[in-house]
């Protein structure tokens, strides 16, 4: 910084040299030269005075500042130029308007506020003695960077810890009032100081720090430049040892960042950001131990229900493959380390991800890898923990397929489905977000479908069961993330499994628009042809009444209820066209309706299946509709 500020310093105060000798050589307008010449004198001791300081400077105004100045002394070079020599000729033809000393001496009075205010704002707390910096001639155009320049300032130079974060505070409010001035903070040099009040504040310093960086990111490219600036590294340590206030100031911090660049999910994956927060998700949320407890089966919680009937479907497993493996010797059979129950599958073997497996002690740390003093946060700060850590897991997991493995290999699962049913309410909301992008991510790629979601999968099955409650319910702000997710499960479900299209059939009456239409989607991804099951999913549908319902919807619902209604009553025509029902509530009639609609054959989903399912059902009722009269 010394050298950079000192190479940018040469230059004007060279030039200040410069106008001070040929002022003392002007041949005319003499006494305005000299004036020239006092202001240029004061201003060349002040530019020395910086070059002295250059380690204390801060870059950004220096180089703003030192900027006009050269202008400004450019154009006194110049002036005073015009004045030197005695040649008659060069006096004849050289023409100095009235006004131009009046202004060149002005341009130079406000070079001298502007170094002035730069030596002040870079100075120590000690050597300014608390007092008010004001704001120099530069800021008459753009106050707010003057600002800004004074609240980094702050942070870069040596004042206190308190003072350091009231400046970290202001930043806050500039940040949160408008975009603009958060773009600003991150160019004037911004992020690097408030990463070092992170790593060295008080816990008031740490907060506003992690606040401000948060409410920075709010584009993908201040994301980008935040990103560069180390916030991961730095984040992930906090999140590791710091306090929990402050930890939960930095999750949501990272789920700002991830929402507004998914790009930068990656970069905090690989800095353990998802063990980390996973931790803190399990901290307090399920027993480490309760595998060996023995509760009555009354007083069992959600998690230990699980933890008992996963221990019967370990038994069972076990028995087949004894059987099918009878030629083989029984102790190449056993599973790896014996495991018994839930715990073992969802939290013992999954303490750190992929070949981070810590040693097995007595205690298994669950928050963190130290939690020394956490379990004495107030439950304020625990609850608002868990959310953040949830709401950051969310950011995180959408669209990336390597990082929710990671969630899905951890006992985040199982997290989530302990605190869908006990958690406060934001907690609820962000678990259930998280779950929705975790599934929708599954959807698309299967290993991630079979390994996380297969069905005797005990902390699948608390998911899955949670997800059905909050359906059954379905009067709660859970209900559109739970219908989505359920439907993204749609091919991991068994035959057997026969809970789930009943409760989304009754979704479809009388129900607000958004929530009929979800629950439309869902019911077609259970009966779309990629469905290896959508025959058994048409008749369940057809068994539920859902038929009655659809044609309601496609009849007089609103068109982003109408389309995927149509949708999914071609389907299972297509796939059940045999099905009685179908006859009786004439949905060959409302097929052919459909197709004179424009808006709905212009739809590119639905066109071409209308067409084949209107074909299927007539061949099909043609020969057995007398029948169903």
């Amino acid at each position: 910084m010394s050298s950079i500020v000192k190479e940018i310093l040469a230059g004007p105060i060279q030039m200040a040299d410069q106008v001070i000798k040929m002022a003392d050589e002007a041949a005319t307008f003499k006494q305005e030269c000299l004036e020239v010449k006092a202001k240029t004198e004061k201003l060349a001791a002040l530019l020395r005075q910086a070059a002295r300081a250059s380690n204390d400077l801060y870059e950004r105004p220096t180089r703003r500042i030192i900027d006009d100045t050269e202008q400004v002394l450019e154009k006194a070079l110049g002036l005073v130029d015009k004045c030197c020599g005695n040649s008659l000729m060069k006096r004849l033809f050289t023409i100095i308007p009235a006004t131009a000393f009046r202004k060149t001496t002005m341009q130079l009075e406000n070079s001298l506020g502007d170094v002035q205010w730069l030596l002040r704002v870079s100075a120590s707390a000690d050597e300014r003695d608390d007092e008010y910096l004001g704001l120099p001639p530069i800021a008459a155009n753009e106050p707010i960077l003057c600002l800004i320049w004074e609240q980094v300032a702050i942070l870069l130079s040596g004042c206190s810890i308190e003072e350091r974060s009231d400046a970290a505070a202001s930043l806050v409010s500039l940040a949160r009032d408008n975009d603009r001035y958060g773009k600003l903070i991150i160019e004037e040099g911004g992020v690097p100081p408030l990463l070092k009040l992170l790593k060295e504040g008080t816990l008031e310093g740490q907060e506003n720090a992690a606040r401000a960086i948060g409410l920075l990111g709010r584009d993908p490219e201040s994301v980008e430049q935040i990103v560069n600036a180390g916030v991961c590294t730095v984040f992930a340590k906090i999140l590791k040892e710091g306090d929990m206030k402050v930890q939960s100031v930095v999750a949501w911090a990272i789920s700002e960042l991830a929402a507004h660049h998914p790009k930068c999910q990656d970069h905090f994956s690989q800095n353990n950001a998802i063990r980390l927060l996973v931790r803190h998700l399990a901290f307090e949320t399920i027993e480490e131990h309760s595998k060996y407890s023995v509760v009555s089966k009354q007083n069992m919680s959600l998690h230990s229900l699980y933890l008992a009937s996963s221990t019967n479907t370990q038994t069972q497993d076990k028995k087949l493959q004894e059987e099918e493996d009878n030629s083989k010797q029984q102790n190449q059979i056993v599973r790896p380390n014996q495991m018994q129950n839930a715990v073992a599958t969802t939290v013992a073997n999954t303490i750190a991800f992929k070949n981070q497996t810590p040693p097995r002690n007595t205690h298994v740390s669950i928050a963190g890898t130290s939690i020394k003093g956490r379990e004495h946060a107030d439950p304020a700060t625990k609850a608002q923990m868990k959310a953040m850590a949830a709401r950051a897991l969310w950011q995180l997991s959408r669209g990336n397929v390597t990082i929710c493995h990671n969630i899905t290999e951890s006992r985040a699962l199982l997290c989530f489905a302990v605190l869908l049913e006990k958690g406060a309410e934001d907690v609820q909301s962000y678990s259930a977000m998280a779950l929705m992008e975790i599934t929708a991510v599954a959807e698309q790629h299967s290993e991630l479908r079979r390994s996380a979601f297969k069905p005797n999968s005990p902390a699948a099955k608390a998911v899955v069961d949670q997800f059905l409650r909050i359906i059954e319910k379905a009067n709660c702000d859970l209900l559109v993330p739970c219908i989505k997710a359920i439907g993204c499960l749609a091919r991991t479900f068994r035959a057997t499994e026969t809970r789930i299209i009943a409760p989304l059939v009754r979704l479809l009456d009388e129900r607000e628009p958004e929530v009929s239409m979800e629950a439309t989607i869902a019911l077609i991804k259970f009966a779309c042809t990629d469905n290896f099951l959508h025959e058994t999913h048409c008749n369940a549908i057809i068994a539920a009444g859902g038929a009655k319902h659809l044609i309601q919807l496609v009849y007089f619902g609103e068109q982003m209820v109408q389309i995927p209604a149509l949708k999914l009553l071609c389907y299972i025509a297509l796939h059940v066209p045999k099905n009685e029902t179908l006859a009786q509530e004439q949905v060959l009639i409302v097929l052919e309706w459909g197709t004179k609609q424009a808006h709905l054959m212009e739809e590119p989903t639905i066109g071409e299946l209308l067409t084949e399912a209107k074909s299927r059902l007539e061949l099909y009722q043609s020969r057995g509709t007398r029948g169903y009269h």
